[in-house]
């Protein structure tokens, strides 16, 4: 949440004033440190009403998506959802003799989920931050095994303590955030701190930002061509179809594609150049983001020579509030390697490279610390920064992409989208349910 609202104001307005971030992120971890271990006898009770609240959104949001789908298979997986969600957050909230017993329950299952994921996925993936998502995942785990135990730290504590932990690491990134805009070079972009590259996703990002106001002159377009979208799909599976893969009736394995668009002659598509055997063995070996899995890679010359090749795209989104000269020197970085990977250097993670490099600085103005706090506080950033830290996880995916895109529109086009209809939509992505999917089936 952090990352993203920096990266859309921009970093010459905070630059400056570093040391303001560093003593908010002190005072957080103050903060924090008295929480954990001083915590007033309350707290956990109004921990646990908090996390209710948030349960209930998530229920409530199923509960909508079930309202509109509620005659689709999709509609009844979500009305289970909301029921699963909707009776936590009333066990959370009304019954706080027990919210001990209820807060280290749900904190164990998000830990264990939590760290089992990351370790399982870094070692299928391979992904260079292998190390740390291995040593992560265990610090969760670990924490699971103690809320469980409730030794060697009490389970009235261990709550506290969990909590004072995620303020302290709140305030640890605003430390090190402020301490980097220090260091940082004058109009350098915010995509070279060490908080962006850890997966070195972002490594032939522009050196400099935009110095001025670019006049755009057509509009930036993001192509999503989802995998259930791309290929005839005789068996529907629900997300697995939208984010991952769909499988067709022969047996071969449809990913999706993204591209993105600056006409008249700025077009950004990634591919491999060999067409790769997209069945299920071979296919699980080739996300492996190792370098024996690098392919030379070919960008694609235009959409119209795209779609005519192979079918139009199901997801565009359109946007005018953005900066050309930084789109087109990331594209020029980008360009000099056609190196591809499937997991870690495909087609999805350019367009949000992309997307990145030309909205970075996009919401900037001369009230930068009131427009930070009116993106911390919109529900478009959470659930950006939501599909950000899905992506980081494993990788970026066409059906990521496309919510993304979507997501950012929301914001930095001002569209006419009131509060709650964001909250609504973070807390059906929270619930895992997903926006509701009207990809067409291309012939």
């Amino acid at each position: 949440m952090f990352k993203l609202s920096f990266l859309l104001i921009g970093t010459r307005a905070f630059r400056k004033q570093w040391y303001v971030l560093c003593g908010i992120g002190a005072l957080l971890m103050a903060g924090a440190l008295f929480l954990a271990f001083h915590a007033p006898a309350g707290l956990v009770v109004l921990t646990g009403r908090a996390i209710g609240v948030v349960f209930l959104f998530m229920g409530a949001g199923n509960l909508l998506l079930f309202m509109r789908e509620m005659r689709s298979v999709r509609g009844i997986i979500a009305l289970a959802r909301a029921i699963c969600f909707l009776a936590t957050g009333a066990v959370a909230i009304h019954w706080p003799a027990r919210a001990e017993d209820v807060l280290a329950a749900l904190f164990c299952i998000v830990f264990i989920v939590d760290g089992v994921g990351r370790i399982a996925v870094g070692l299928l993936l391979r992904l260079p931050d292998l190390r740390w998502r291995v040593m992560y995942g265990s610090v969760q785990l670990a924490f699971a095994l103690v809320f469980l135990a409730g030794w060697p730290i009490p389970l009235e504590r261990s709550i506290a303590l969990c909590v004072g932990l995620i303020f302290a690491f709140r305030g640890w990134l605003l430390m090190r955030l402020g301490l980097l805009f220090r260091q940082l070079p004058e109009d350098a972009t915010i995509l070279h701190l060490p908080m962006f590259s850890s997966r070195g996703w972002y490594e032939r990002s522009p050196d400099m930002t935009d110095p001025g106001v670019a006049t755009v002159a057509y509009p930036m377009i993001v192509h999503v061509w989802t995998p259930v979208g791309s290929a005839e799909v005789p068996h529907r599976r629900l997300l697995i179809d939208r984010y991952v893969a769909a499988v067709n009736a022969d047996g071969l394995i449809s990913t999706g594609h993204a591209s993105l668009e600056m006409p008249p002659s700025l077009y950004i598509s990634h591919y491999p150049a060999v067409e790769m055997d997209r069945s299920g063995g071979d296919f699980v070996g080739a996300l492996r983001s190792t370098s024996d899995n690098d392919v030379p890679g070919h960008f694609q010359p235009s959409y119209a020579e795209e779609a005519a090749g192979w079918c139009e795209a199901d997801g565009r989104v359109e946007f005018h509030n953005y900066s050309p000269r930084q789109l087109q020197a990331f594209w020029s970085h980008y360009q000099q390697d056609d190196t591809y990977n499937l997991t870690n250097r495909n087609c999805s993670v350019v367009v949000a490279q992309a997307l990145d490099a030309a909205l970075e600085g996009s919401l900037a103005n001369r009230y930068s610390w009131l427009q930070l706090l009116m993106l911390l506080t919109n529900p478009d950033v959470w659930l950006g920064a939501l599909i950000r830290a899905r992506a980081n996880v494993g990788t970026w995916t066409p059906g990521l992409v496309l919510d993304y895109a979507h997501t950012l529109a929301r914001i930095v086009e001002r569209r006419d989208v009131s509060w709650f209809q964001s909250l609504a939509r973070f807390a059906r992505h929270l619930g895992l349910a997903g926006p509701a999917n009207r990809a067409r089936v291309s012939p």
